[in-house]
């Protein structure tokens, strides 16, 4: 391969260049066939000029799985307009999460498949984003359970006003677990099936969860049939 002639530009606008192209060859052809050659070719730099900026093919790819997940995360917590009733909010969280994941399916793959099987230290850095996800989720479900008499997006009251009481803290971390491991799972479903919008997908998880979560923050569990041996 010849030298590549590269254009004056500033530090940061090449790195970015440099990890653009190293995401959509991370999140194409997997961490391992992935090679520098072809992500310097595809950032129109040299391969000595990558390993300057970034140290290593463990150190690139780290620093690719540090940028999707900040900017999923900043996608997430931007799409919810705080103020608004709490099925509104974890709808409008979920449809942000499902839109982000559809437009970048590179940074996707790196975070939802490349990345954890890798081993450390890239788990660690999913495992990261993944607490704080959940985190943000959780503080929506318990809001949801705690305020009785908010207004939901529908014009109705929010659920658990007619509850006697709280959920307990470890069922809304439960909750949250659950519903950021359906919505990952959904988001591999979608993008890969045609004609699913991410619209869909935030509308499929919503009625899939929060019917439930609606008869739970009301005092209706369920709970397994009674079976007469």
């Amino acid at each position: 391969m010849g030298s590549v002639k590269t254009k004056r530009m500033p530090r940061a606008v090449r790195e970015q260049q440099m990890l653009d192209a190293a995401v959509k060859t991370f999140g194409q052809r997997g961490y391992m066939a992935a090679s520098m050659d072809e992500i310097a070719e595809l950032a129109g730099v040299s391969k000595p000029l990558v390993y300057l900026y970034l140290n290593s093919k463990e150190s690139l790819f780290s620093a690719c799985i540090r940028r999707e997940a900040a900017t999923l995360i900043e996608a997430v917590r931007s799409g919810v307009r705080p103020g608004t009733g709490a099925d509104r909010q974890l709808r409008e969280g979920l449809q942000a999460f499902f839109t982000h994941t559809a437009r970048n399916p590179d940074g996707w793959a790196i975070l939802h498949l490349q990345a954890r099987t890798h081993g450390e230290p890239f788990a660690a850095e999913v495992t990261a984003m993944r607490e704080e996800i959940v985190a943000f989720v959780t503080q929506l479900i318990a809001v949801a359970a705690r305020d009785g008499g908010t207004p939901c997006s529908n014009g109705g009251e929010s659920l658990g006003d007619h509850r006697d009481r709280d959920l307990p803290e470890n069922e809304v971390a439960g909750l949250a677990e659950a519903l950021v491991g359906a919505a990952e799972s959904l988001a591999a479903w979608a993008n890969v099936t045609p004609g699913v919008s991410a619209r869909q997908a935030a509308a499929t998880l919503m009625n899939f969860a929060w019917a439930g979560l609606g008869n739970l923050m009301e005092g209706r569990p369920w709970t397994p049939p009674i079976t007469v041996s």
